[in-house]
């Protein structure tokens, strides 16, 4: 047996029990790269696939080799660089010979130039949005898995790619990351990045100058279509109905289709099923906000970019008092730098702390009233505010006033007869029960989290 024939057994057991997905994100593009004595180094195409194996998959695949090889191999390795054109008959434990692999660069996340020297004002993409300048935390690292498969292979099981999250949390930067990355692959490559904001306003001008020949020929044409903002269609009957005839015709093409929202479908209000089902068929993945480290690590990226040393425990500070998405982040960080080339001085954590003042905590920038958090959930689930008042039992609109009892109780620490009263006179004992169910439900639907996040998003912004 030699290393492909050996490789393709492991690859074969790994997809019984892995998922489609999965299995083609992670494994479709490795190989085994080198053998010597009992080790065997496996060759991947990135550094975050490596991370994500040595994490993820490095008992399953060392067992599977080991059986497979009846107990030759003892140990493994992986090293990024490219599959060859014509995979080598490798024979097991003889050394091939094999040109020295290309130096990776030490940090997974420095700039990669090329990216930035690509044209892409022609694809309204920004040339700094890349892989390599996100940076993936748990709260994300599914998006940018599914990304980096659609770059492996636009058009494939990960078509359309819908990504969902807050304000601030990378999504664009993913959509243009996908972009720019299929541009450096093959410049012939035809993208087009838009926001949703954009193709509303080309599709009425279309009519108007009666030029909608043109807009289907631009829209239905190119190779990719990256579409930011998707939750802005909402209650445009024509636009919506242009998209999905646009949508449809790029995707029996087996064109790629990346889509970004801060909801996922479902919680789109005014969304025709129609839509809703399309943008469902394929890989629907989301964005959280940061964790502590993830954001520490993202304003040592964000230094490192913008040339500019800050102490440890001043990266720490920040990250602790600015947690709600990376634009704040980085917008705090700006005005610290700003500050301080200002007065020609070096940051201290003294100077640092009066400078984050406006960056506060959310929950802690500004006190909300019952009416305000009964407004924000009604307008957030499209129902009218005297109906969430009242005394309808309909689930469209018992959920909605679950959510407002269990915030109220949750974010304002109100009492259970008061949260009652607000709610239309309603006994203490229905308010437990609400608080109860979120708190239950919370456990295990993401969804419902996300929806929460989002709401207290809104809510704190008003």
């Amino acid at each position: 047996m030699n290393t492909n024939e050996l490789w393709q057994s492991v690859l074969g057991e790994l997809e019984l029990a892995l998922s489609k997905a999965n299995f083609t994100t992670w494994f479709k593009s490795t190989f085994i790269s080198d053998v010597n004595e009992h080790a065997v180094v496996i060759g991947v195409p990135n550094m975050f696939t490596k991370a994500w194996l040595e994490k993820k998959y490095a008992k399953e695949i060392l067992r599977s080799l080991s059986e497979h090889s009846k107990g030759s191999i003892k140990s493994l390795s992986y090293r990024v660089e490219s599959r060859p054109t014509t995979p080598q008959a490798i024979p097991l434990f003889e050394k091939p010979k094999v040109e020295a692999p290309v130096s990776q660069a030490s940090s997974h996340y420095q700039p990669r130039e090329e990216v930035r020297e690509i044209r892409t004002g022609e694809f309204s993409l920004n040339g700094k949005y890349c892989f390599e300048t996100f940076v993936v935390g748990k709260q994300n690292e599914l998006a940018h898995a599914a990304a980096q498969a659609v770059c492996a292979q636009p058009g494939g099981i990960y078509n359309p790619l819908f990504i969902y999250g807050g304000v601030g949390l990378g999504k664009t930067h993913l959509l243009q990351a996908i972009g720019n990355e299929l541009i450096h692959k093959n410049p012939s490559t035809k993208i087009l990045y838009i926001t949703c904001e954009r193709f509303t306003n080309d599709f009425i001008g279309a009519l108007r100058s009666n030029r909608i020949v043109e807009f289907k020929n631009r829209y239905r044409t190119v190779d990719v279509l990256l579409v930011d903002d998707i939750q802005f269609i909402t209650g445009k009957e024509g636009t919506q109905e242009e998209f999905f005839h646009t949508f449809n015709q790029l995707y029996q093409n087996n064109k790629q289709i990346v889509i970004s929202s801060d909801r996922p479908p479902k919680a789109i209000p005014a969304l025709e099923d129609r839509l809703i089902s399309r943008f469902e068929c394929g890989m629907l993945a989301d964005v959280g906000s940061p964790d502590f480290e993830t954001r520490c690590a993202i304003l040592g990226t964000k230094c490192h970019e913008k040339q500019y040393s800050l102490d440890r425990e001043i990266l720490h500070h920040v990250a602790t008092v600015v947690q709600t998405n990376v634009r704040e982040l980085e917008g705090a960080l700006n005005k610290i730098i700003a500050f301080h080339q200002f007065k020609n001085a070096r940051p201290t954590l003294e100077t640092v702390k009066p400078i984050l003042s406006s960056f506060q905590p959310a929950t802690s920038r500004k006190n909300v009233t019952p009416k305000q958090l009964i407004i924000t959930v009604a307008n957030y689930f499209d129902v009218h505010l005297d109906d969430l008042l009242g005394k309808s039992r309909q689930k469209r609109l018992a959920f909605p006033r679950q959510i407002v009892m269990y915030l109220m109780r949750e974010e304002m620490k109100a009492s259970y007869p008061s949260i009652g009263t607000e709610l239309g006179g309603r006994d203490h004992t229905t308010a437990m029960h609400a608080y109860d169910k979120i708190t239950g439900c919370l456990l295990e639907d993401e969804k419902l989290q996300h929806d929460l996040e989002l709401i207290k998003q809104k809510l704190y912004a008003l």
